[in-house]
């Protein structure tokens, strides 16, 4: 394979597409009707994790992203992002042609995306809306292609679900909080205490939404999901100054999210 391929960080795919996957399965959608939703937001977060890469390339204390785009200029990088932005657009075009309120759902998914590219310094907003963005919206915009609407504008959420996608979407939080921090990025500006505290109290709250939801829908299926609350309040049961930089950590997120993305699948093709 290509060292270009590198570039796309195709690892990264699974954090816009579990929420999809999830919304399909809890409401028993057949996935062929959402394929293009579905490629439209994998070309969306290549497009994504490219132009991040475009605007780190000026800081020359992100060494990471410096050593995976060693030898390609920013407009070859840019170049990519422009190509699977219009990719994933073509994709989206087929579900906003039939509901045009995916447009309208889509642009705030972009906008959200670009800020946060932008402003990623911005302490625990950023990661609010990163949230937003990769889970929240596309969980709604998948009900919405299958017609499940109320008032024309918004997806139709029972009680079980929404306590499912506040389950994800506050694992996620918690999830990016020690991304970042291992990254150098927002988090990192505070004090190793500070960090602590922070990340203590989003895990406790993530961890008793999660309990709550698996008490209340007894969807056991989703017990791995208090598992992550868990293990990142171990890696911070003292205040941490060594994060930075720890890629081998990252990793094992990375492989945990994909194979979630794995088990998710499982879950919708199993009879």
């Amino acid at each position: 394979m290509s060292k270009g391929f590198q570039l796309l960080r195709i690892e990264y795919l699974f954090s816009v597409l579990v929420p999809c996957l999830l919304s399909i399965y809890l409401n028993n959608y057949e996935i062929t009707a959402h394929i293009w939703i579905l490629a439209g937001f994998a070309f969306y977060a290549i497009t994504g994790n490219t132009l991040n890469d475009v605007i780190d390339m000026k800081d020359p204390e992100e060494k990471e992203t410096l050593e995976r785009v060693h030898g390609y200029s920013r407009k070859e990088i840019l170049t990519i992002s422009l190509a699977c932005f219009l990719i994933g657009t073509l994709c989206f075009m087929n579900g906003i042609i039939v509901y045009p309120i995916l447009g309208i759902y889509l642009v705030i998914i972009v906008i959200l995306v670009i800020f946060y590219c932008l402003f990623k310094s911005l302490v625990i907003i950023n990661h609010i809306i990163l949230g937003i963005s990769h889970i929240i919206l596309p969980w709604m915009m998948i009900k919405i292609n299958a017609g499940d609407i109320i008032l024309g504008f918004f997806p139709d959420l029972s009680v079980f679900e929404l306590l499912i996608l506040l389950s994800v979407a506050s694992v996620g939080f918690t999830g990016q909080m020690l991304h970042e921090l291992i990254d150098g990025d927002s988090l990192s500006k505070l004090s190793p205490k500070a960090s602590q505290v922070v990340i203590w109290i989003a895990s406790l709250v993530s961890l008793t939404i999660a309990i709550i939801s698996l008490i209340i829908t007894q969807y056991i299926i989703f017990l791995p999901i208090i598992f992550f609350p868990f293990g990142i309040m171990y890696i911070f049961r003292k205040p941490r100054q060594d994060l930075l930089g720890r890629t081998a950590l990252k990793d094992v997120g990375i492989i945990l999210g994909n194979l979630i993305l794995v088990y998710t699948i499982v879950l919708i093709i199993a009879p």
